[in-house]
């Protein structure tokens, strides 16, 4: 990477990833399995590097490494290293920081599948204790601290109700008791948060959200220090198989260069539709970090530069008839999970946790039918505005 250069320009300067051979303006992708030699010495010296010289590519290859290397100089670090998925980084992640009998403390409010993962998986199979909290209150976080904690888990702003942490203040709570801070910082970006230099360990993303941002790829990622994210490469990721795919990673750099425009427009957009939602009168509150009515907004102005464009807002009525009037009217809505590509989706967080957590961590996300999570995309904010008003209106009218 270019030193000193800003994001848009290190992101569309691919320097050292260039074609030296035909000068193609896109870098070539690599599309293959192996990797040849032309000595004994060249392939042994080649296993002595590991982590730098492609062998095979389930361990390495050219075109993953140049994605990692634009995202790692993105987030300010060391070492980036992808995965197949998000859950692929989070979970080799937590493996590698846990042991058996180890603790971990998380909040109430994160990712479906990684509070699965840390709240039943891993007690199950490894003995593995799990703490969930309100990551906004230091004082409950210091009294979970147990001698075997060896994990905080953060999400920051969390998912369905948007609260935000305060990272370095967790970092410099629990890091002197050699506890590892990670983070899925995946709401964010490394555009608009850099938790690893709040302190953080390591920093988590689903990559198939904003920095792919086309919803046509699924991958993860786990940034940090050489150190350990080479340790996970060599351990988790290769001998569990977690291997990114060259066509994805190709892709993946594509989406790159255009992600600092895409992303300032995904902030104009969902500010635009949250001050209409705020205003209407259907809308009994607005979960957005970037609104001064967010409990969190004095933290998140200062702890992030920017805002994405996912938030949640809850409908006035608990009528199950009106919610699902206004839900199944939406023209410009997809109604389905994930987020974070150029168009925009809808989801009702409360239909998959019923089915997913347990009564007790449904009590303490605060779920409820007339909760929505939206993803605003790239499309007008004058025409989703204008959706979202009539859908709105039909939802009234269905209320007895």
């Amino acid at each position: 990477m270019n030193d000193g250069l800003k994001p848009e320009t290190q992101l569309i300067q691919d320097g050292p990833f260039r074609d030296e051979r035909y000068g193609a303006v896109i870098p070539p992708l690599y599309q293959n399995s192996t990797f040849t030699f032309d000595s004994w010495d060249a392939l042994d010296a080649a296993f002595e590097d590991r982590s730098g010289t492609p062998t095979y590519s389930r361990i390495l290859n050219p075109t993953v490494q140049a994605a990692e290397r634009h995202l790692a100089a993105l987030a300010g670090t060391e070492k980036a290293r992808l995965f197949p998925s998000g859950m692929g980084a989070i979970s080799a992640a937590l493996l590698h920081c846990l042991r058996p009998g180890d603790h971990l403390i998380t909040l109430n409010n994160v990712y479906g599948p990684a509070a699965n993962l840390m709240g039943s998986y891993l007690p199950e199979k490894m003995g593995i204790q799990t703490t969930f909290v309100d990551g906004g209150d230091l004082a409950e976080v210091g009294a979970a601290l147990r001698p075997e904690t060896r994990v905080l888990y953060l999400e920051s702003p969390n998912s369905a109700r948007f609260g935000l942490q305060d990272i370095e203040a967790l970092c410099a709570l629990v890091k002197p008791r050699g506890v590892r801070v990670l983070i899925d910082n995946t709401w964010a970006t490394p555009l608009f948060q850099k938790p690893l230099a709040l302190g953080v360990d390591l920093e988590l993303h689903s990559v198939s959200k904003y920095l792919s941002g086309h919803s046509d790829l699924v991958a993860g990622v786990v940034l940090g220090k050489a150190e350990l994210v080479d340790a996970i490469a060599t351990r988790e990721a290769e001998l569990l198989g977690g291997k990114m795919a060259p066509f994805e990673a190709w892709l993946l750099l594509r989406s790159l260069r255009t992600l600092p425009a895409r992303m300032a427009l995904h902030q104009a957009n969902g500010l635009a539709v949250g001050h209409f939602l705020e205003a209407h009168s259907g809308i009994a509150e607005v979960r957005h970090p970037g609104l001064p009515s967010h409990p969190d907004h004095a933290l998140a102005s200062r702890q992030l530069s920017g805002f994405s464009s996912l938030f949640s807002f809850t409908l006035k009525t608990d009528h199950l008839p009106a919610i699902k009037a206004f839900f199944d009217s939406l023209k410009l809505f997809g109604r389905g999970v994930s987020w974070g590509g150029h168009e925009s989706l809808i989801y009702s967080p409360a239909i998959s946790a019923v089915k997913e957590q347990p009564p007790e961590r449904l009590r303490a996300m605060g779920l409820a039918p007339g909760l929505m999570r939206v993803a605003v995309g790239l499309e007008s904010p004058a025409d989703l505005t204008a959706d979202l008003a009539q859908a709105l209106e039909k939802s009234q009218a269905a209320i007895p």
